[in-house]
């Protein structure tokens, strides 16, 4: 479902949106490293939701749609 994808980037967007201000100010390697992490990971997420709602991959199990096709036969 499209509508899931597209709020799981702009959740990831808000969360970058809310970080971006103490990315700037880091100095320490330790503190560098955790961002970079951070910033693989949103790259990541924002990625392959993309890559869903462009139908380049199948959604994940829990939002394919089930359709039943019911077989009437002779009773």
């Amino acid at each position: 479902m499209k509508q899931y994808a597209l709020l799981r980037i702009l959740l990831a967007c808000f969360l970058l949106y809310l970080a971006w201000p103490a990315i700037n100010g880091e100095v320490t390697k330790a503190s560098s490293v955790f961002w970079a992490g951070w910033l693989t990971s949103f790259i990541l997420v924002v990625g392959s939701n993309l890559a869903t709602l462009l139908k380049m991959t199948k959604p994940p199990a829990m939002e394919q749609e089930n359709k039943k096709q019911y077989q009437f036969g002779k009773n």
